[in-house]
C-alpha cells in the first residue's frame, strides 16, 4: 500500500484501540459474563498449573453444560488456543487479571482483522471503501464490544481472515516468485487450521477460499494436488480434535440447539426458517443493534453492486449468511454469535459508502454534490453510531451485587472448597469468588454435599428460610444479599 494508506489505517487503529481500552480493567461482571467466565476460567487454570492444551478444565463441575455431572471441570468447546494465548502473556506480564489479559489479546486480534478489511477492500474497491469498512470495524459500539471480550470468537475470525489474506497473496497472479507463493500458501493452511481450532463455525470462510482458488486457476484447481492437500491440511487438526474429545462426554456442551431451537420461557421451541428468525436476526440484531439503522443503506447499496475486479466478497457474504442460516438457534439466542459475521457487514458498508461517492465523480457525470453527499454520509454514521450505542452501552454495566458476593465468599470459605450457587447455571459468581462448583442446585443439597460440595451460596429468601426451617445447614455468613451455608 502506498504511503498515504499506511498513514489512514495507522490513525484507524489508533483510533479502534482508544475505543477497546473502555472499561479493560473492569471485573468481569459484564454482557455475557457467564460465557466469559467459563473462557476465562480456562486461562486462569492455565496460568496455575502447566498448560494443558488437551485437558482444558474451568470452575463448573455440574451436568448443567453436558448432561453428565463433570467432577474433572474438563472444558471441550473450543481447542484451547486462545486460553494458551492469555495464560502465556499473563505469566510475561503477571500484573493484571487474568480477564483484562484475555481481553488485550481480543483486543489485538480485532486490530489485525480491522487492517486485512482496509487492506484488502482497498486493493478491490478503493481507499474510500478500505476507509468506511475499517472505520465502521473499528469504531462501531457492537463491533467495539465485541472486540473486547473474553471470548475466543473475535481471535478465530481474526486467524481465518489472515488465513484468507495470504491465500489472496498466493491467488494473485503478479507474484512470480515460487517460494514466496509457496510460503504464503503455508501461512495460510496454518492460520486456517488455527481458527478452525479455535473456533469451528468460522469454517463457513472456507468459501472465500474456495473463491480464491478458483479465480487463480479456473476449473483446473480441480486437477491441482496442492489444492487438495490445502483443506486436508485444514480440517484434519479440527477432525483430529473432535474426535478426541468424545473421549470425555462430561466436558462437551449440548450443541443441538445451535440449529433449531431457542430457549424460551424455561422451554426449547424450534426457530428454524421460522419468521421470528428473520425478524431477530435481520432487524432487530443487524438493522437496529449492530448497524444503528440507518446504516443498512450502505449495506444494502454495496451488496447491490455490481463486482469491479473479482466476486471475493460476494463470496465472503456467501459464506456470512450460509453462517446464520445453519446455526439459526444459536444467533437468535445469543448476539455473540453474530461476531463472525461482522467482517462481512463492514466489508460491505465500505462497499457501499465508495458506491455512493462515486456519484461525485466528475469523470463520469456529476449525480450528486460532494459536500452535501458527504455530510448526508457523516450524519448517517453519527447518527447510526448513537443509536447503536444507546442500545449496547448497558453491556458494559457492572453487577454490584455479583461483586459484594465474591468478596464474601472469598472471606468466608476455603480456597479449595467446592460451592453450589443458586445462580441458574451462570459461573460468574463462581469466577469472581475464585472456586469451583456447581451454579445451579442441580439435586438435593444432600446429595451435592455426598460429591464434595462445601458451601452452598442463596440470594432467595424463600429458599434461606426453607434450608433454616428444614435441614441441619448452618449459615456462616448472612446479609441483605446473599447466605452462605455450611454443607
Amino acid at each position: 500500500m502506498p504511503k498515504k494508506e499506511k498513514i489512514i489505517l495507522g490513525i484507524i487503529l489508533l483510533l479502534a484501540l482508544v475505543f477497546r481500552l473502555y472499561k479493560i480493567d473492569a471485573p468481569l461482571g459484564d454482557w455475557h459474563s457467564w460465557r466469559q467466565a467459563d473462557t476465562a476460567a480456562v486461562s486462569r487454570n492455565y496460568t496455575r498449573t502447566s498448560i494443558d492444551l488437551l485437558h482444558p478444565r474451568y470452575d463448573d463441575l455440574s451436568n448443567i453444560q453436558s448432561g453428565k455431572y463433570n467432577p474433572e471441570g474438563l472444558r471441550y468447546v473450543e481447542f484451547p488456543i486462545y486460553n494458551a494465548l492469555t495464560a502465556i502473556l499473563y505469566k510475561i506480564i503477571p500484573f493484571f487479571a487474568v480477564e483484562v489479559i484475555g481481553r488485550v489479546v481480543t483486543i489485538f486480534f480485532s486490530l489485525v482483522t480491522i487492517s486485512i478489511i482496509f487492506y484488502l477492500l482497498y486493493k478491490e474497491e478503493g481507499r474510500i471503501a478500505a476507509m468506511a469498512g475499517a472505520l465502521t470495524y473499528a469504531t462501531f459500539p457492537f463491533f467495539v464490544y465485541y472486540s473486547r471480550v473474553v471470548l475466543p470468537d473475535t481471535t478465530a475470525v481474526s486467524l481465518m481472515f489472515i488465513g484468507i489474506f495470504f491465500a489472496y497473496l498466493f491467488g494473485k497472479n503478479h507474484i512470480k516468485s515460487q517460494s514466496i507463493s509457496t510460503v504464503s500458501l503455508i501461512i495460510s493452511i496454518v492460520c486456517v487450521a488455527l481458527a478452525l481450532l479455535t473456533k469451528p463455525t468460522v469454517i463457513f470462510y472456507l468459501i472465500p477460499i474456495m473463491y480464491i482458488f478458483y479465480k487463480k486457476y479456473g476449473y483446473r484447481a480441480l486437477q491441482k494436488i496442492s489444492i487438495y492437500f490445502y483443506f486436508l491440511a485444514v480440517l484434519i487438526p479440527l477432525i483430529a480434535w473432535r474426535l478426541f474429545i468424545t473421549l470425555f462426554p462430561e466436558g462437551i456442551p449440548a450443541s443441538d440447539w445451535l440449529i433449531f431451537g431457542v430457549n424460551t420461557g424455561g422451554s426449547l421451541k424450534s426457530i428454524f426458517f421460522r419468521p421470528a428468525f428473520f425478524r431477530w436476526i435481520f432487524y432487530e440484531r443487524i438493522l437496529n443493534l449492530i448497524l444503528g439503522g440507518y446504516m443498512a443503506t450502505f449495506l444494502i447499496v454495496g451488496a447491490i453492486k455490481k463486482p469491479h475486479k473479482s466476486a471475493l466478497f460476494y463470496s465472503i457474504a456467501l459464506a456470512a449468511l450460509a453462517y446464520l442460516f445453519v446455526f439459526q438457534g444459536g444467533n437468535v439466542q445469543h448476539d455473540y454469535y453474530q461476531i463472525i459475521i461482522l467482517p462481512a457487514l463492514a466489508i460491505f458498508v465500505g462497499i457501499g459508502v465508495s458506491l455512493l461517492s462515486r456519484l461525485t465523480d466528475h469523470s463520469n457525470k456529476q449525480l450528486a454534490n460532494p459536500i452535501l453527499l458527504g455530510l448526508v454520509v457523516c450524519g448517517i454514521f453519527g447518527a447510526s453510531w448513537f443509536f447503536s450505542f444507546n442500545q449496547v452501552k448497558d453491556y458494559y454495566n457492572q453487577s454490584d451485587t455479583l461483586a459484594s458476593s465474591a468478596r464474601a465468599i472469598k472471606i468466608f470459605t476455603e480456597q479449595d472448597s467446592i460451592l453450589v450457587t443458586d445462580t441458574v447455571g451462570d459461573t460468574t459468581l463462581l469466577y469472581l469468588s475464585d472456586r469451583r462448583g456447581y451454579p445451579a442446585v442441580t439435586e438435593d443439597l444432600h446429595d451435592l454435599k455426598k460429591r464434595g460440595a462445601d458451601y452452598f451460596v442463596t440470594d432467595k429468601t424463600d429458599v434461606i428460610a426453607t434450608i433454616k426451617r428444614e435441614t441441619e445447614f448452618k449459615h456462616v455468613f448472612e446479609n441483605n444479599r446473599i447466605t452462605i451455608f455450611k454443607l
